[in-house]
Order: C-alpha cells, then structure tokens, then sequence
C-alpha cells in the first residue's frame, strides 16, 4: 500500500506533469506553425483566414470549457482526498455534457460560416475563402469538444503521457495531410486551404478515439459503455461552482481575443495577418512557462484535495522561479531572430516591418501573461474562481478591449496600441492575482474544515471509547 501512495505522489510531482505537458504543447506549437507555414505557401489572404477562424473556434470552445475545465480540478481534489469512484463519476459525467455542447455548436458552424464571419466583421474579400473552412472545421468542433475534456480528464489522473503521445501521432499525421492537400502529393487532390480543413478535422477524429481509449481505463474501475447512463447531481453541481466561473472567465479572455481580432479587421488584412504570424510567434515565448502553470494547477488541485495547504501555498513561488526567467529568454531570442523566422512565412515587407515593432512588445508582455498563467491556475485550483472571473470581466474588458478600440482604432494608433493595452491588462490582473494568493483565502477555509474534522473525529474516538460495554 505504501509503494502504491508513493508511486501516486511521484505521479503528481510537478516535474512529472509538467514535462509531457510541455512536449505535449510544443507539438501543438509546432502544429500551429507549420499549419501557418504551409497555408502561407497558399496565400496571406489563407493565413489570414486561418487566423481569425481559430479565433472564433477558441471562443465557442469556452462553452464547453466550462464543464471540461471545472472537471479537471475536481476529478484532482477526489484523488487526492481519496474518492477514486466519484472522480470517476465527475469524468463521465463531463463527457456527456461536453459532447452534447459539441455537438450544438458543430450544427451552428454547419449552417452559418458565412454569416457568422460577416458578423464579426471579417474583410469581405475574405468571405468565400472563411465560409469553407469554418465550415468544415467548425462542424468537427464536437471532436473538438470531447478532445478537450478527454484529454483534461487524463492529465488530471496524473497521467501526462497519455495525452502527449496522442499528440505526437495527431501532430505528424497533419503534416503529412497538408503537404498532401496543398501541394496535391501523396496520390491526394490539391485541395488548397479545404483541404488543410479536411486535414484538420480528419486528425482529430483519430485523436478523439485514441484519448477515449486512454480515458476508459483511467480510474481505478474501467468505465464500461453501460457507465455513459451514469448521472450524479450533487458531483455535477460541484463542478459548476468550480466550473461556471472558469468558463467565464475564458470566455471574457477568448471573446476579448475575438474583439481584437475584429479591431484589427478594420485597421486592414495587413494588421490581421501580422496578428496571426505573431500569434504564431509568440507561443514559442510561454510554452514551457504554461506547461508548468497547468503542472501546477494539477499538483496543486491533487495537495488541496489531500489537505497538504502549506505545500500548495508554495507550489505556485517555485513555478514563477522557473518560469519567469525561461519566458523573458525565450521572448529576448525572438527579438534576435524573430525577423528571420518572419521571413519563412512571408515577403511582405508591411508586415514583416508591423512584426519586427510587435517582437519587441512581446519582450514586454510575456512576463506578464507568466505571472497570471502561474498564479491564476493556483487560485482556481483552490476553488477562488470567482476571483479570478470577476478581474477578468472588469480589466480584459475596459482595459485590453476598451483601451484596445479607443486608442488604437478611435484615435489612430493602430496594432501598437492595441499591444500595449494588452500588456497592460496582464500586469493589472497578475499584480492583483498575486496580492490575492498571497492572502491564502481558500486554503484557510481548507485548513479550519480539516481542523474540525479531526475534533469530530477525536470527540467520535473519545465517545466510543467511555461508552461502557453492555452488560451479558
């Protein structure tokens, strides 16, 4: 038994989690960049398309985020308390719910790509082209769907590995389909960028299987078929009080992505396609440093649930100490080199003279976005979600939006000021994250229910032990 609780506890060391997440993040990276890569190779329009169509499917996976994201904390808190079976139960019963909002969604992307990107003001030469690919991946969102709460599920077991080698195949299969597709190799059609969407969603079906694979076996008792029935309203209420505000709390942070997007569409398909170059970009600067926040979350999450305060407390100073310096390095060598990876993607000099300016910024907002992934996660592990919704309702959306169209669209100041509102939400939000974990909130209401918990049990020990024996 004491082997087995060992073996549990290295499972959910912090480097233990956090290395298979970080791979697991590279290639998605790495998926991300050679998509851009070779959808460039298409057009810049392409790009462009691509660009803004990820950013509507990041804001309507928030729906389901909810449940998914919720899930993940509270399957962690029962391991870690020991409720193996209602972890289970919590994982099932966040795979149905996900799967159904899904699979909405998919009808809606199905019925009305047009529409929807007319709506968000998406230039409209640009139209035609975002039509077929929202479409096409749009309608896979409920693969989208249930890889999200598939692959939380199974990281917040302890098992890092699995989602990570889903991601390896996921990742060399897309490749191979785009260079088919776009070039028309491989005895495929030269489908342009439908094809880079038939790729794409074609993945992540194959995805979806492997990871549900992964999942039934995940828990102490396999999940049978005949466990999908399963329903347990206490458990589901319990992920919605975590749950409800981490949804809206992505939601704020994806739909104020998606204005921004917008804003950038009437500056002009120039700003828009910087904005997903450097998207692109940018992800190499946190990659590491989120693959550490997430680690934490879980770790933190798993030692919340065991009652372990004081380890949790520390857990999130020991991730920024590490993650700070490797986030403001990695955006230091893309200043350097920045430039010369631009130029793999396009020769356009407008854009390529926009991004050179916006590498610098990155310098700047990088540490910033470290600061709230580390200690933003540590707080909604805890369950202080609320507080972190509550930040990002007021700043993301007067400070990054607000700032972002009075300055950089009403006044003139373009894409830069448009960065440096966003900068400066990230510093409003972590310097108020981190006065707030500061003040242990939650983990001393963990600590006062553990303390009444051991005098129930001493006053139950003490009852048993005086309660004279019946006479025979």
């Amino acid at each position: 038994m004491m082997e087995q609780q060992e073996g549990k506890g290295n499972r959910f060391s912090l480097w233990m989690l956090a290395w298979p997440i970080f791979i697991e993040q590279f290639l998605q990276f790495l998926l991300g960049a050679v998509d851009t890569l070779m959808v460039s190779r298409i057009s810049d329009n392409a790009v462009a398309v691509v660009g803004f169509s990820n950013q509507l499917f990041n804001a309507l996976m928030t729906l389901f985020a909810t449940v998914a994201s919720g899930a993940g904390i509270v399957i962690a808190q029962k391991i870690g308390s020991r409720k193996e079976e209602e972890a289970r139960t919590v994982a099932i019963i966040a795979f149905n719910v996900t799967a159904a909002i899904g699979l909405f969604l998919s009808l809606i992307l199905v019925v009305a790509p047009r529409q929807i990107a007319a709506m968000l003001q998406l230039p409209t030469e640009l139209l035609p082209l975002a039509e077929v690919y929202i479409s096409i991946v749009g309608g896979g969102m409920i693969l989208t769907a249930m890889m999200a709460v598939l692959s939380t599920a199974i990281r917040n077991t302890g098992n890092t590995k699995g989602p990570m080698m889903t991601a390896i195949g996921m990742n060399v299969l897309h490749i191979i389909l785009n260079y088919g597709f776009i070039f028309g190799e491989l005895g495929l059609p030269q489908l342009g960028l439908t094809g880079v969407a038939i790729s794409t969603v074609v993945c992540r079906l194959l995805a979806t299987l492997v990871l549900l694979f992964i999942f039934l076996g995940s828990f102490v008792r396999k999940i049978l078929p005949r466990d999908f029935s399963v329903f347990d309203r206490r458990l589901f209420k319990e992920i919605l009080v975590i749950g409800w505000p981490l949804g809206v709390n992505s939601a704020s942070w994806v739909f104020s992505q998606l204005a921004i997007f917008s804003f950038l569409s009437i500056l002009g398909t120039t700003e828009l396609t910087a904005r997903t170059y450097m998207n692109t970009l940018e992800s190499f600067c946190f990659l590491l440093g989120f693959s550490l926040a997430l680690a934490v979350q879980i770790q933190i999450a798993h030692l919340y649930g065991a009652g372990k305060t004081k380890e949790a407390y520390s857990a999130v100073f020991r991730v920024l100490k590490v993650g700070l310096p490797l986030v403001i390095v990695n955006a230091f060598l893309l200043v350097l080199f920045g430039e010369h990876i631009m130029k793999l993607f396009t020769r356009d000099q407008d854009i390529l003279s926009l991004c050179t300016v916006l590498l610098w910024l990155n310098l700047l907002l990088q540490p910033g976005k470290m600061v709230n992934m580390a200690i933003g996660n540590s707080l909604n592990a805890v369950g202080d979600t609320r507080y972190t919704m509550n930040i990002s309702l007021i700043f993301m959306w007067v400070v990054a939006t607000g700032c972002s169209y009075l300055f950089g669209v009403w006044f003139g100041f373009g894409i830069v000021a448009i960065y440096l509102s966003m900068i400066s939400d990230e510093y409003i939000r972590g310097v108020l994250s981190y006065f707030r974990w500061r003040q242990r909130k939650c983990l001393r209401v963990k600590e006062a229910d553990l303390q009444r918990e051991r005098e129930y049990e001493k006053d139950d020990a003490c009852n048993t032990e005086c309660t004279p024996s019946p006479a025979i």
